[in-house]
């Protein structure tokens, strides 16, 4: 008996010592841990991007839907009657603006017609008064000879040399020349008031061309104010499109977070959607097993709601920071005091062989195969 229990005792021992053996054999080779999670990256919370009263939601949690189908609508009339309102005001100054031209158009014509005949009456008028003057000079010389005569005979009846007869035509022609000239002089003033005047009523016209800018600037304004209601009017539009809420992705409905006739704020969550055939294993891996773990390494996977499957991966990618270097309270070590603490690395992983009962959330465990070098 002795003998037999020495044996199975000897059996043990060496069956332990191989499994021992295995174990850290396989432990040395391969990067070992439990702390694995399935991930996605198509893991999406959506939301409206305005707030309102839902009207209308029928997807349900576990519902499949396509890229780009409705999910749920908000009631857009508010916005429907703000756009309605900007659009009349904007046809409103359009009609205000258009007016405005037309009377600018139509003032711009009337001044440049007027003032085109101002300027060639005047000029008419200045060649006129010129040739006047002109003459005057003329008559002036002419009636200076007549007086330059009548005292010549004068002069001559005085000696009885000469008819009063004569002297008297002599005077009657210098008197009517004297008047003539005396009546030229004054029609030449009229002439040059009248001159004045024009230079005056062209002025004015100018002046009221200056108007115009005034008038032009209104237009401008008129025209800013549309292009911002425009603006507005595009704004609002955008909010009406916001009122849809889409999938992005072909997926399945995780999680759903609100009712019909719900009234909700911009941003509230509404779905959250995933797609399942986007998925991945995130590994929180120890300093201390990093050793030999490259992306391009093969890993064995088993995930703990299926035990008996087995998975093949490969590493993605090694995150370039620790998961504790993101915690919202940091470590204080200014006083001195420090507890040295076993750092975890996320190591993300590719499932070569996934399934599509494989959900975001699931457990796992990974082994992850070393290199040598």
């Amino acid at each position: 008996m002795k003998r037999i229990g020495s044996i199975i005792l000897i059996i043990l021992i060496l069956l332990f010592g191989y499994i021992a053996f295995n174990y850290i054999s396989y432990r040395t080779k391969n990067a070992v841990s439990e702390a694995a999670f399935v991930k996605t990256d198509s893991l999406l919370t959506l939301g409206f991007k305005v707030g309102g009263k839902v009207a209308f939601i029928e997807k349900k949690e576990g519902d499949y839907v396509k890229k780009g189908e409705i999910l749920a609508k908000i009631d857009p009339i508010d916005f429907q009657v703000a756009k309605q309102k900007i659009a009349d005001q904007i046809d409103s100054l359009i009609k205000k603006k258009e007016a405005l031209e037309i009377k600018k158009d139509k003032t711009k014509k009337e001044l440049d017609t007027n003032l085109n005949i101002l300027k060639n009456s005047k000029e008419k008028l200045k060649k006129d008064i010129e040739a006047f003057f002109y003459e005057i000079q003329a008559d002036e010389i002419k009636l200076s000879q007549l007086k330059r005569d009548e005292k010549r005979l004068s002069k001559l009846y005085s000696r009885k040399l000469i008819q009063k007869e004569k002297l008297e035509n002599i005077q009657t022609k210098r008197e009517a020349f004297e008047s003539g000239v005396k009546a030229k002089r004054e029609k030449l003033k009229g002439l040059r008031v009248e001159l004045k005047n024009m230079d005056e009523r062209i002025r004015l016209i100018e002046i009221k061309k200056e108007g115009l800018k005034e008038l032009q600037k209104e237009i401008e304004s008129l025209s800013k104010n549309i292009e911002s209601l425009k603006a507005a009017e595009t704004e609002i539009e955008n909010k009406i499109s916001y009122c849809t809420l889409y999938s992005p992705i072909d997926g399945q409905i995780a999680k759903r977070y609100i009712n019909k006739d719900r009234i909700v704020k911009k941003g509230s969550p509404i779905f959250s959607v995933v797609n399942r055939n986007d998925i991945h294993i995130e590994v929180l891996l120890s300093e201390k097993k990093l050793k030999g773990v490259k992306k391009g390494n093969s890993v064995k996977i088993t995930v703990d709601a299926y035990p008996d499957r087995k998975y093949k991966g490969k590493v993605q990618k090694i995150l370039p920071a620790s998961a504790a270097t993101f915690s919202l309270v940091p470590r204080d070590i200014a006083s001195g005091e420090f507890t040295k603490l076993d750092q975890r690395f996320v190591v993300r992983i590719s499932i070569l062989n996934k399934t599509p009962d494989l959900r975001v959330g699931m457990g796992a465990n990974v082994a992850i195969e070393r290199s040598e070098n």
